[in-house]
């Protein structure tokens, strides 16, 4: 399959992560060499120099590694204006290896915070996310705390 940019500056290696969407599955792109989790997604492992890319589907729950409140939005993202405020975070991804992914948290949860557990949801292609099947994480019931990759429970 022959990937094109879907993203202005992008590369078109992350089309299969975009096409999962579109599908309704959550895919993050893994050597098939070393097994690293590649997020963002490359033609070439920079571990290993394979160029042998999967696309592994993963459970969409993560971790927030870190977040924001926008209130304000520039014309390149004009299509968010009417949800402001909105909060983007960083997901991470222990079952991919600590991969990171932005996404929108949804609502404005009171127990926002860097460390929360996240499910994610696939939202069909809109008009605010310019045509893009998209992910957003919503905070799950987090009363024990993550473990974050390279951590150990205590």
């Amino acid at each position: 399959m022959a990937a094109t940019a879907r993203i202005r500056g992008g590369i078109g290696a992350d089309g299969p992560f975009w096409d999962a969407l579109d599908a309704g599955e959550f895919r993050i792109a893994r050597c098939r060499g070393c097994n690293e989790w590649l997020m963002p997604a490359h033609f070439r492992c920079g571990t290993c120099g394979s160029w042998d890319i999967g696309w592994d589907e993963v459970d969409a729950t993560g971790i927030i590694y870190a977040w924001t409140r926008n209130h304000a939005v520039s014309d390149v993202l004009k299509e968010r204006r009417g949800a402001l405020p909105y909060v983007t975070a960083l997901v991470e991804l222990p079952q991919a290896g600590g991969a990171r992914l932005p996404g929108v948290i949804v609502g404005d949860p009171p127990n926002l915070r860097i460390g929360a557990r996240v499910r994610g949801t696939i939202r069909p292609p809109e008009e605010r996310s310019r045509g893009y099947a998209t992910m957003v994480w919503q905070i799950e019931d987090d009363s024990a705390p993550a473990t974050r990759v390279g951590e150990t429970e205590a």
